[in-house]
């Protein structure tokens, strides 16, 4: 039995040895959040942290204890600085615990130690000086102040501190003294401005002036892009110490020093308000339209609310209208300044300048419109431009009544122009005109001449006889026509009036021959107009039989109705006692002539004449032979056609059927028998309506 129990006890034993199955997994997929090694020790490290014990408070009874933890700690702080002596940190903390212990000569000699180490670190030399400054040590602390200023002089750091202390100190001499040293530096704006305060805050006002007058000598010798920001606070200083005087010389000397380069709104907007504050109000509205005139519109935006303002509040209506002005001009010379030969915007700026400015401007802004000369030589792009000019030339004559200016400007075009290309008539005309104004007839007629002997138009000829005519000079107008016709033969116009030139003077043969040179002509651009005038010349002249010669020759070239009509009316007019049978024969021969026409509209027209002719003059047996002679006005329709051929569809038209046609007889008689049946179509449909009134009709 013990045996077994033993047994039993050594099976048990080894069961509890055994190693448990491992669990299985059921669920095999990803966790939605995955941790990471990098996580999972951050997380070991901080719960160790947690973990930490705090160290037990340590209390020291004796010097014993108190030399051992000093020993042990600056052991501690030696070891950190063996391992790392770059790291700074190590050191400032090890040089806080001397002091701490009020071992000052240790951390001061902890602090030389650092900075043999990195004597470029600043924060470095602020804790040292700081330490010898909180324990009083003034002299050590200036020592090192002077160090620091030697070895790193553009930390201005050190300046505001050493500065600082020794004004604390109450050694005015002594900060300035340092302030002098540090200026020799040529130091940013700021330090400046802390030397003016620190004069200013004991009252030494001209000291002040002498470092603002080194500062802006400064800033302009050594500094790329001087601020303007300086000036005005120079100028500002000196106002409000009430050294007007200075301030207004400050403000006369910025404007220039910065000339029209570099000109700033901010510095004229200053000035400005300066000279309203001493009641001179002249002198801000010079100040305004001055910087107005240069400085472009984008960047006077805050210049031109002040203008406005000031002008609101001192200024009078015609202030207020300058100020509009100078808006307007500033748009003005952006447009031009954008688009040169923009010649529109040019002639709004003109306008505008013309009715506000002298006339010197006026010129300078004429002669830069002027000198934008289209690029292409093409008569299109300069019908704009050559308005500049003959703007340009009024304004000197009306405006600015100085002829010889007038006449260079007139000079000066035409030579400009590119004449073997295209030319314009009306400045040749124009310059004309101004000589005679100025009553220089031969200029007059050189100019003309000139112009026809380079660039001949119809224009100047015109333009020249008309001169010539009205100064009575017909031998002149006689040769010019002479040449106009040699150049344009074409021209009826010309020929015209040529001859009605020769009438006037009672010439009647010279222009008869005029008259006909004109119609021997192979080509002329409005032949129907000469061929009139001539007709009414001889009309005139009362020459019928040459009129009547006049028709048949017109006639053997064209048999247009209008000619006919023409024709009888002149003979219906001619008074004498066989007019009508003139004129009656006439339209017999129009209408004989006609019918081979295929304008039947025109030979309606002549019949239409023709009819009011004998309903005025013709007995009843004329009337009732022209009413057979009208025609009859049916509706017929034609097939069109596209362009590509293709079927376009129907149109419906008139056509005149006349009776004298024996082509046209069949279709006569075919028209009236369809009128007929159309009739007895109608009779029988209104029976069939009213039987009744028919049977009664019957009885009756």
């Amino acid at each position: 039995a013990g045996a077994r129990r033993g047994g039993k006890m050594a099976s048990t034993a080894a069961g509890k040895q055994r190693i448990p199955k491992v669990a299985k997994v059921k669920n095999k997929a990803p966790a939605e959040v995955q941790i990471t090694a990098e996580q999972l020790l951050r997380e070991a490290k901080e719960r160790e942290l947690e973990l930490l014990p705090p160290p037990p408070q340590q209390k020291i009874t004796d010097v014993e204890e108190l030399n051992d933890y000093k020993l042990r700690k600056r052991k501690t702080f030696e070891d950190n600085i063996r391992k790392n002596r770059t790291v700074i940190s190590n050191w400032i903390k090890y040089a806080q615990w001397e002091e701490s212990l009020k071992e000052i000569q240790r951390a001061r000699s902890i602090y030389e130690r650092a900075l043999d180490v990195d004597y470029r670190n600043v924060t470095l030399w602020l804790k040292y000086a700081e330490m010898e400054m909180k324990n009083r040590q003034v002299n050590h602390a200036r020592n090192i102040w002077d160090r620091a200023i030697t070895t790193l002089p553009r930390v201005n750091q050190f300046w505001y501190k050493y500065t600082y202390m020794e004004e604390m100190l109450g050694n005015v001499a002594g900060s300035r003294q340092v302030f002098e040293r540090w200026m020799e530096w040529q130091p940013e704006e700021q330090a400046w401005h802390s030397y003016i305060n620190f004069e200013l805050r004991y009252k030494e006002v001209d000291r002040a002036r002498s470092i603002y007058e080194r500062y802006i000598l400064f800033s302009a010798l050594v500094i790329v892009h001087p601020d303007v920001k300086n000036w005005i606070k120079y100028a500002r200083f000196e106002e409000k110490h009430s050294y007007f005087a200075h301030a207004r010389k400050v403000y006369e000397r910025a404007v220039e020093f910065f000339g029209e380069e570099h000109m700033d709104e901010h510095l004229y907007v200053a000035f400005a308000k300066f000279e309203e504050n001493q009641k001179e109000f002249e002198r801000v509205r010079v100040i305004y339209k001055y910087a107005l005139d240069r400085i472009p519109k984008q960047d006077a935006q805050n210049l031109f609310k002040n203008y406005t303002i000031f002008e609101k509040k001192f200024g009078d209506r015609r202030g207020i209208e300058d100020i509009i002005v100078s808006k307007r001009r500033f748009q003005y010379e952006e447009e031009v300044k954008a688009n040169p030969h923009n010649y529109d915007a040019w002639f709004d700026y003109l306008r505008l300048v013309e009715s506000d400015a002298d006339a010197e401007t006026v010129r300078e802004v004429y002669e830069r419109a002027i000198a934008n000369v289209p690029p292409i030589q093409e008569k299109r792009h300069w019908k704009r431009y050559i308005y500049l000019w003959i703007n340009y030339a009024l304004y000197e004559e009306l405006e600015a009544k100085a002829s010889k200016r007038t006449r260079q400007v007139y000079q000066a075009c035409i030579e400009l122009l590119p004449h073997k290309k295209f030319t314009f008539a009306k400045m040749w005309l124009l310059y004309a005109q101004f000589e005679i104004r100025q009553k220089n007839l031969p200029l007059a007629r050189r100019a003309l001449g000139t112009s026809i002997g380079k660039c001949p138009k119809n224009k100047l000829f015109k333009g020249y006889i008309e001169l010539e005519l009205q100064l009575r000079e017909f031998d002149r107008c006689r040769k010019l026509y002479e040449k106009f016709l040699e150049f344009a033969p074409e021209n009826c116009t010309s020929w015209i009036k040529f001859a009605e030139l020769e009438t006037i003077l009672g010439d009647i043969d010279r222009a008869r021959a005029i008259y006909e040179l004109a119609i021997g002509q192979p080509r002329l651009d409005m032949p129907e107009v000469l061929w009139k005038s001539y007709i009414d010349f001889e009309i005139e002249q009362e020459e019928y039989e040459k009129t009547r010669n006049l028709y048949r020759r017109l006639l053997q070239r064209t048999q247009h109705v209008k000619v006919w009509i023409s024709f009888a009316q002149f003979e219906l007019s001619a008074g004498r006692e066989e007019r009508l049978q003139r004129c009656r024969q006439i339209y017999e021969e129009a209408n004989k002539a006609m019918r081979s026409c295929e304008e039947k509209e025109e030979r309606v027209m002549l019949l239409e004449s023709w009819r009011s002719f004998e309903e005025e003059f013709g007995s009843a047996t004329t009337k009732e032979r022209i009413d057979k002679l009208m025609p009859e006005k049916i509706k017929k329709r034609r097939k069109l056609q596209a362009e590509d051929g293709s079927d376009a569809g129907w149109e419906e038209y008139y056509d005149y059927i006349f009776p004298e046609d024996t082509a046209n007889q069949p279709n006569l008689k075919l028209l009236a028998m369809a009128k007929l049946w159309k009739k007895q179509q109608q009779e029988s449909e209104a029976a069939a309506v009213d039987p009744d009134k028919d049977i009664d009709e019957s009885q009756t």
